[in-house]
């Protein structure tokens, strides 16, 4: 391709990050400006009530009496500080080996058994579940369906213009937009959200009651984890997470302002 069918691939890239600086709802804690005008709030929670009923007739629930009464526990803590008004929050523990955890939009969070070793403790599990609920709070589903929804129409006006003023095919043009802004936009956003939930997280433990230095050690733990299953394989800049050790760089930064909101239970 040209050089002026390049622009357009990288016009699209800017497009999103200029709308993203601009932005039209603020995140709490670190005061991020974002862009989330095309997903309501209540389309987002619908969406997340929707899944989440989804999910619990599709996998395997834990009745482990010591599991969720340690997941109620922590959770109705976080839940307690964290700014989601009208939240529904549920708090489930899922069977499975898989050591992840996810919070949709609504307040509906899901932990898997296979973190619970690795959380090791109530402060390593306010970590996990601090860290999925900030994802909720800060709307990054909103902001990323809003986001792929600017995307694709740029991407379908960009490749109309490319196709009539320089002969382009709009499927030759749309693989090479998708590569691009896969790479300069979507992976690196998804990376700053990731963090940025890291953050926001380690502030919602601390005012939960949990020492946020804890932050530290259960990501050390969860890095020893991943090296040992092969988690940190690829290059940086085609994952969706910060390497591990760049997230506990970044948390120990945070710690000075998460400390000086701790006050424990």
């Amino acid at each position: 391709m040209g050089t002026k069918v390049c622009g357009f691939l990288f016009g699209g890239v800017l497009f999103l990050t200029i709308i993203a600086f601009i932005g039209c709802s603020t995140v709490p804690v670190t005061g991020r400006k974002q862009f989330t005008g095309l997903i309501s709030p209540s389309e987002e929670t619908q969406l997340g009530l929707t899944s989440f009923d989804q999910l619990k007739k599709e996998t395997r629930i834990s009745h482990d009496p010591a599991a969720n009464s340690l997941v109620q526990k922590v959770g109705k803590r976080i839940a307690s500080v964290a700014e989601l008004p009208n939240a529904q929050w549920e708090f489930v523990v899922f069977e499975s080996k898989e050591a992840n955890a996810f919070c949709l939009p609504g307040g509906k969070v899901g932990i898997y058994t296979g973190i619970l070793p690795i959380t090791k403790d109530e402060a390593g599990l306010a970590t996990v579940i601090g860290h999925e609920v900030s994802h909720a709070v800060a709307r990054h589903g909103a902001e990323r369906m809003s986001e792929a929804i600017a995307l694709q129409t740029v991407g379908q006006v960009s490749g109309a213009i490319v196709q009539e003023k320089y002969g382009v095919n709009p499927q030759t043009f749309g693989v090479a937009y998708g590569a691009v802004t896969t790479v300069g936009r979507e992976l690196p956003h998804s990376r700053k959200q990731e963090s940025e939930a890291d953050h926001i997280g380690l502030v919602y433990m601390a005012r939960a009651g949990y020492d946020p230095a804890a932050a530290v050690a259960f990501w050390q733990r969860f890095s020893d984890y991943n090296k040992k299953a092969g988690g940190n394989a690829g290059p940086a800049f085609l994952r969706t997470h910060p390497v591990d050790d760049v997230r506990i760089e970044q948390l120990k930064q945070w710690l000075p302002e998460a400390k000086s909101q701790y006050h424990p239970h």
